[in-house]
């Protein structure tokens, strides 16, 4: 990131801040409203006080200057604040810093709508993937590409453990090597938004721990944006097959993608009417125990 980008950061955090502060009356945090306030909202100094820092170091974060910002004193800004979780997530963004109140969210939910449009686009496979690469709805033509992965755990139903764990997927794959190391470093440039997200660390706590291939790809600590892309398979009973894998993004929830994967051929075009026309296969359950947690 640029200085200017860093000091554009800081300068917008300290006008989110000062216009909640505004907004925050002396009642709100149980203090008398007092007599002849230009506004109505809390002074520096006592918004200083009730946060437990100093004013002018208070001062200094409201006028965007380049002063140290603990995660444990902008927690102790937002509480004062009244913050709510959409704006605590704003103010812990703009710092660049992780909230350590931060609770496991649920995974995101894929409406009827949604469910609607996955099954117009059969024969041509479409999923939806959430922000941690989780495999949330899938149409006939992507589970007859890739297997039932709705009979896995919640947990491992997510591309990147299938991609690491599932033997099919070295031969489905043309060029497995390459792919995985590419599909590796799109994870790790998802991955800075993701950071303290407990869902995230378990599974690649788990990835490291079942695959030395990941760990080791992981390591290298490649990055790749999410763009499309021609991809090629073989299968064993739709043949080969070759694509463009085109992503969807969802406005509705932050990071929720739709990938539609499009024919390139006539005989793909013909394969996939097979994909959507088949019994998905089954794929291998993960351990039941001892995976590593690491993060």
């Amino acid at each position: 990131m640029s200085v200017e980008q860093t000091a554009q950061r800081r300068r917008y955090l300290g006008e989110f801040i000062r216009s909640r502060r505004e907004r925050t009356t002396p009642e709100m945090v149980g203090m008398p409203p007092g007599l002849r306030r230009r506004t109505p909202g809390l002074r520096r100094e006592e918004m200083a006080l009730l946060a437990g820092v100093g004013i002018t170091w208070y001062t200094w974060l409201e006028q965007g200057r380049p002063i140290n910002v603990s995660a444990q004193v902008l927690r102790s800004v937002a509480r004062v604040l009244g913050m709510d979780a959409t704006e605590r997530a704003h103010v812990f963004t703009l710092a660049e810093l992780s909230d350590p109140d931060l609770v496991e969210e649920e995974a995101p939910r894929v409406s009827r709508a949604v469910r609607m449009m996955l099954d117009q686009f059969d024969p041509f496979p479409a999923v939806v993937v959430g922000p941690r690469w989780e495999l949330l709805a899938g149409n006939k033509a992507h589970l007859g590409l890739f297997g039932d992965y709705t009979a896995l755990p919640v947990e491992y139903r997510n591309t990147l453990w299938m991609v690491f764990t599932d033997p099919e997927w070295r031969t489905l794959l043309r060029d497995w090597s390459s792919r995985a190391r590419l599909i590796v470093a799109k994870a790790r440039a998802d991955s800075a938004a993701q950071i303290g997200d407990p869902t995230w660390a378990r599974l690649l706590g788990d990835l490291r721990a079942y695959s030395p291939e990941f760990r080791e790809l992981w390591e290298h600590n490649e990055v790749a944006p999410m763009d499309s892309i021609i991809k090629e398979y073989r299968h064993p009973q739709a043949g080969a097959l070759r694509c463009e894998a085109s992503h969807l993004w969802l406005s509705e929830q932050r990071g929720v993608r739709m990938t539609v994967h499009l024919p390139l051929d006539e005989e793909t075009r013909a394969g996939f009417e097979v994909l959507a026309s088949i019994v998905p296969r089954v794929l291998p359950q993960p351990p039941a125990a001892g995976l590593a947690r690491a993060s």
